[in-house]
């Protein structure tokens, strides 16, 4: 299921819809900050927390208030309170693009520590240093510093979908391989427009992968779907 079709977050897909733009948020501030009565998520069942719209706008305007006006939590408690009922700072606050996007976008400009992507992602660090010996994930440095970024999120979230099957990070490393033979492919077609060095030679270049991806994976989805169409006859 994608964030575009559901209408409630995890506190893990809210970390990583607020990193971007606040880089020192985690888990355990936004746990603090429900604890304070700023935000009041409502539960599952199962007592997971779940987070509407506009109760990630008001956690977005909470931390934009500390972050650009230095207020106390009592006086921005204060003020949302105030202007509950009226257009309040978070109603007013214009949703993110990662809001609206599918999960299979990546956030732009995310930088995770391994326990925040496991805290984001409900993996197990392990299972995060498995997959990166496989050459599935694959942190990045920074100042000396290792990280993770939307595309390793969005990777880690997908793969996640096949251990419930007892899929095991040494299965995926096909899709790798596969994928490295792709881009390579790819990349021979649209060379030759991308050394001319041209502005416009380079945006064609680009428009062009993005179209030439996109048949890739009608074009891989109608395949696998022929190879077991006497499997899906009755689906």
């Amino acid at each position: 299921m994608t964030l575009a079709t559901r209408n409630y977050m995890s506190i893990g897909e809210v970390l990583v819809t607020l990193k971007t733009e606040f880089p020192d948020i985690t888990i355990s501030k936004i746990r603090f900050l429900e604890g304070e009565g700023l935000v009041d998520p409502e539960r599952t069942p199962s007592g997971y927390r779940k987070f509407r719209p506009e109760e990630v706008e008001r956690l977005r305007t909470i931390l934009r208030m500390q972050r650009d006006e230095y207020l106390p939590l009592k006086v921005i408690k204060e003020r949302l309170d105030t202007t509950a009922d009226a257009d309040s700072p978070a109603r007013a606050t214009k949703p993110s693009e990662g809001d609206e996007q599918e999960l299979g976008v990546p956030p732009t400009g995310l930088h995770m520590s391994v326990e925040e992507l496991s805290a984001a992602t409900g993996v197990e660090r392990e299972r995060i240093r498995e997959l990166e010996s496989f050459g599935i994930l694959c942190s990045h440095g920074l100042n000396g510093e290792r990280y993770y970024d939307g595309d390793d999120f969005i990777v880690l979230s997908i793969a996640k979908g096949f251990f419930k099957y007892g899929i095991e990070p040494r299965h995926l490393t096909m899709y790798r391989h596969f994928a490295e033979r792709e881009a390579s492919f790819f990349e021979s077609i649209v060379l030759p427009m991308i050394r001319q060095r041209n502005p416009d030679a380079r945006r064609a270049a680009a428009d062009n992968l993005q179209d030439l991806t996109g048949l890739a994976r009608k074009l891989k989805q109608a395949l696998l779907r022929t190879n077991l169409r006497q499997y899906l006859l009755g689906a």
